[in-house]
């Protein structure tokens, strides 16, 4: 199949989502553009700030994108590629951009707080705990899976020894990154410069830290970039939004969007052909994975992740200038996720040879078949080039998604010992010094941390499964509230119902296979016996947390005003 063919269908159909469904859910749910948001009516200038749309849009996407879209649907490729696509296309248009808009939504009416507020106002103050814990438990395999990416995209030295120039270059400008967007947030927040100029003059810095990455690459071990990682992840969390995430994200935006712009025309004037096949049977090219549930879970962020709802609750909420900006910021940057996840297929599938998909890293996987195509029309020399910027884009993506995720981590712990218009700042005690935003952006470096030393693949398979499955949970609570406020809630229903069934599943194949493991006695601690402890503990949180809002929805509440 020729590869343009596959993009244009996914945009074409992707367009048509946003222009018709998107708009029929806004109008649907009521979004008023006249309401204050929470960013003016609780701004204190740490969490609550108003961000204008394209700067918010820039660190929206860049914290939900990490390397989902990319990892999910390359390695979901042993299917083929017509069931990934269409799981894309529908799964986003249908289950994400939902979930992602109506989380957003959900928090702008709930002062811009957690969906584990939702849920207490809801459902109840016991299903706000169990999905705090819920979310927790899967921001830090977060963490885990995408410190892990990281740390390789930055690590100076392959198994051999041999330095790895890609790597160095891309370690430079993403410490550069650093530097120039805590000066753009300080000139554009506290100067008031205005926002085209400087965001002009930061696109003409970005160039040249490219220049500068390529000069003077910095080697150093994946041991000492972990520690280095965790102490900036650890550090972008608990100073305000203005000095480095808004500004960092939306810096990091041009980048990203330039990269999917190159691989567009890389697939527009090439246009190779995609030798994998539409479709390699119900268990893979291998026979050894079913296609249910596991093509839904594997494909991650490229198509629903819970991860995203409670970015939109998390931070977005907390910055977005008017409610007419929730549907570009939620339900479009899910959509131009969903775009992204085609062009990782369409890499997997043009390296596909002689049967087998490559057995590349996925990152590596996509970057290799994007320089390719490059290559294919730019020249020989463009493929380094090329190469090396793209494993830069999805380094940035994952430490963008890094730092969010850390500090949303930060809000779910504090908020699970806070009662119902309870304020952290009236805690006194071992309640007061355990939510502490130092101490517990601590807790979930070292546990995150932890679970990264043995790279992400150990980590993935359960990431994928908690991911969705919080997902799942993301749309029961905004189900019930607008269950509750008497508006049209059924377009949740069946992605809700589908992916508990889906993740659930995968979760008990994921405890068999690993008690098979300890069966055998090939089992170790930081790979299955975390596994088990995770797996059996979500499962168990996720069941309860259905109980508790399948009863509520089943009251049919009043609408209430």
């Amino acid at each position: 199949m020729n590869s343009l063919v596959i993009l244009f269908i996914s945009i074409v159909c992707l367009v048509l989502g946003y222009a018709f469904y998107g708009k029929w859910l806004a109008k649907v749910w009521g979004v008023d553009p006249t309401r204050p948001t929470p960013s003016h009516t609780m701004a204190d200038g740490l969490d609550y700030c108003p961000a204008k749309a394209p700067v918010l849009l820039g660190h929206h996407f860049s914290s939900i994108a990490g390397a989902g879209p990319i990892n999910g649907p390359i390695l979901a490729a042993i299917f083929g590629w017509v069931p990934v696509l269409l799981w894309v296309v529908l799964g986003g248009i249908f289950f994400g951009a939902v979930q992602d808009f109506s989380a957003l939504f959900a928090s702008i009416r709930h002062k811009g707080r957690s969906i584990g507020y939702v849920i207490e106002e809801n459902i109840g103050e016991r299903g706000k705990k169990l999905f705090l814990i819920f979310a927790w438990l899967t921001l830090l395999l977060v963490v885990a899976a995408f410190t892990s990416i990281v740390v390789g995209t930055f690590n100076g030295f392959n198994a051999q020894g041999a330095k790895v120039p890609a790597n160095g270059t891309t370690a430079t400008i993403s410490c550069l990154f650093i530097v120039m967007a805590v000066l753009f947030g300080f000139f554009v927040y506290r100067k008031k410069a205005p926002l085209g100029i400087s965001s002009v003059i930061g696109v003409a810095l970005i160039i040249v830290s490219l220049v500068i990455g390529i000069k003077f690459p910095i080697y150093a071990t994946g041991n000492t970039w972990l520690v280095i990682v965790l102490i900036y992840i650890y550090v972008a969390s608990v100073t305000p939004v203005w000095i480095l995430l808004q500004p960092r994200d939306y810096l990091s935006s041009f980048l990203l969007y330039g990269m999917m712009i190159a691989a567009f025309i890389g697939v527009f004037v090439a246009h190779p052909t995609v030798a994998l096949p539409a479709f390699t049977g119900f268990n893979g090219i291998k026979g050894n994975s079913p296609l249910f549930p596991m093509l839904f879970i594997t494909v991650a962020c490229g198509a629903i992740s819970g991860f995203h709802s409670l970015v939109s609750s998390g931070t977005t909420a907390k910055q977005i200038d008017n409610e007419k900006d929730a549907r570009v910021i939620g339900y479009g940057s899910m959509l131009i996720e969903c775009a992204l996840a085609t062009v990782s297929l369409i890499a997997a599938g043009i390296l596909f040879k002689d049967g087998a998909l490559s057995a590349l890293p996925p990152t590596a996987v996509f970057a290799t078949g994007i320089a390719t195509m490059i290559q294919s029309f730019a020249g020989a020399s463009s493929y380094t080039v090329a190469y090396a910027l793209i494993i830069l884009s999805v380094s940035v993506f994952c430490l963008t998604s890094l730092d969010t995720a850390t500090r949303l981590a930060r809000y779910m712990f504090a908020e699970f010992f806070l009662k119902s218009g309870e304020d952290a700042k009236s805690l006194k005690g071992w309640k007061k010094f355990i939510t502490n935003p130092y101490f517990s952006t601590l807790i979930t470096v070292a546990i995150g941390g932890y679970l990264a030393v043995g790279g992400y693949a150990k980590v993935w398979p359960l990431f994928g499964a908690a991911n969705q499955l919080l997902g799942s949970l993301a749309l029961l609570a905004v189900a019930v509230w607008l269950g509750n406020i008497g508006k049209n809630n059924k377009m949740f229903y069946f992605p809700m119902a589908f992916m508990y069934v889906a993740t659930i599943s995968a979760m008990i194949i994921t405890l068999i296979s690993n008690f098979k493991i300890v069966a055998a006695g090939k089992a170790t601690f930081s790979t299955q016996g975390l596994q088990i402890i995770f797996a059996g503990l979500l499962v168990i949180l996720a069941i309860f947390l259905l109980i508790e809002g399948v009863r509520v929805l089943a009251k049919k509440k009043p609408a209430q005003a």
